[in-house]
């Protein structure tokens, strides 16, 4: 390739850079400028992995699986972990049957292995399984984590008002502004910050375009309802990331929910999808699965290392659907088939057989951030190279190739 045509990729990798600082409204404290990686207890067993027992084993694991050096390091902890009521100072109570030793020992714990913790709580008056939420308490809640050491806590939005000032277990309504009680939450962790800087996450289930505004509240932000575990949900999810990867940026991520791969339920193809569009979406990558019981297959994608550095990329913006000549136009609800995103020293391009089997073919003059000229690149999964103007790949039903091509 002539220098003059690298010259053109690096303007336009450095327009996209650009791009990033036009955006730039994060919260000022240097937190969250990749997207989070880790584990979360909720999928393995619901209420019954909300304890020390499950943090500790989860964090041996990450160490002894390799997960740690591959930048997993986040051990949160959903809902569940505390008693039913609160103490009589109003404080979180961690449950004693879960937590002998209560939650500082177990941060100290996991912070000695060179981990993070995270934890769990909820906007309303009652966690989403009716343990007690933060409303009002917002303030005295925020010390208590920052006492404790917290890296990292999930702000849900059960039990918040709904239309004629109703609280139930979980609303949808259009009518209502949730960015008031995420904005108190926030103020109330910045006011500690001194004391404990906290990766906060909005989980309001992507109500009121969260996107819009989430930067200006937290470091990332659940666009979608709950991942169900189901290849459907793959499917809405990813969906919806594809319309709103312009509002993902580093200090503030567009959350893709926790992943389903090594649960059991989704094929290998299924999975392969799965992990490689929420890495190149640049969604923070959380492990919803028991490590003692995880298939080698579903751990080895986990594992790749290729993509996990294609999300953990510096320039952090995350890949969107591209349409080539005679592709057709995008379907809403669908994952479309061609993706790409600009990376720090390349371009990551996704082809996605979620909507059939099938040869899926580009040319690199037709994807946003290339154009003429021979590219080296690299397939994340098979780890397949080459070199050329164009790549070609033939996928079975629902599998999915990630190829970084290299402009420096």
């Amino acid at each position: 390739m002539s220098s003059n045509m690298r010259s053109a990729v690096a303007i336009s990798i450095l327009a996209s850079a650009l791009q990033v600082n036009a955006l730039e409204r994060r919260i000022p404290d240097g937190q969250g400028l990749t997207p989070l990686m880790g584990w979360s207890s909720w999928n393995v067993a619901q209420c019954d992995a909300a304890s020390a027992r499950y943090a500790l084993d989860t964090a041996n694991n990450f160490i002894s699986l390799g997960l740690k050096d591959l930048g997993y390091d986040h051990v949160n902890i959903d809902d569940c972990w505390s008693t039913r009521e609160r103490d009589s100072e109003g404080n979180l109570v961690p449950d004693p049957n879960k937590w002998p030793n209560g939650i500082r020992a177990v941060v100290d714990e996991i912070h000695g292995l060179g981990l993070k913790f995270g934890l769990y709580g909820c906007a309303g008056t009652l966690t989403c399984a009716s343990f007690p939420g933060s409303w009002g308490y917002e303030e005295q809640d925020a010390r208590l984590l920052a006492e404790w050491d917290i890296d990292f806590w999930k702000h849900d939005n059960c039990f918040t008002p709904c239309d004629n000032g109703a609280l139930p277990q979980t609303c949808w309504s259009g009518n209502i502004d949730t960015r008031p009680w995420y904005a108190t939450f926030r103020d109330a962790l910045i006011a500690v910050s001194d004391i404990k800087p906290i990766t906060f996450n909005l989980c309001n289930w992507g109500r009121n375009s969260v996107w819009e505004w989430g930067a200006d509240y937290g470091h990332s932000w659940r666009i979608e309802g709950d991942n169900w575990g189901d290849w459907e949900s793959v499917i809405r999810i990813g969906a919806r990331a594809s319309t709103i990867a312009e509002f993902s940026r580093p200090g503030g991520f567009n959350d893709l929910d926790m992943l389903f791969v090594g649960n059991g339920v989704l094929t290998e193809s299924q999975e392969r999808l799965h992990f490689g569009l929420w890495a190149i979406a640049k969604s923070p990558l959380i492990i919803g699965a028991d490590l003692n019981t995880i298939g080698d297959s579903s751990l080895t994608i986990l594992k790749n290392k290729a993509l996990i550095d294609i999300n953990q990329d510096s320039l952090g913006v995350p890949a969107e659907p591209f349409v080539p000549p005679g592709a057709p136009a995008p379907v809403n609800g669908q994952i479309y088939p061609y993706w790409a995103g600009p990376l720090s020293d390349g371009v990551v391009i996704g082809l996605s057989a979620a909507n059939g089997a099938g040869t899926f073919s580009v040319n690199f003059s037709d994807v946003p951030g290339l154009g003429e000229g021979s590219f080296s690149w690299e397939e994340a999964y098979s780890g397949t190279t080459g070199t050329g103007t164009s790549i070609s790949f033939d996928l079975a039903q629902d599998d999915f190739v990630a190829i970084k091509v290299t402009t420096q």
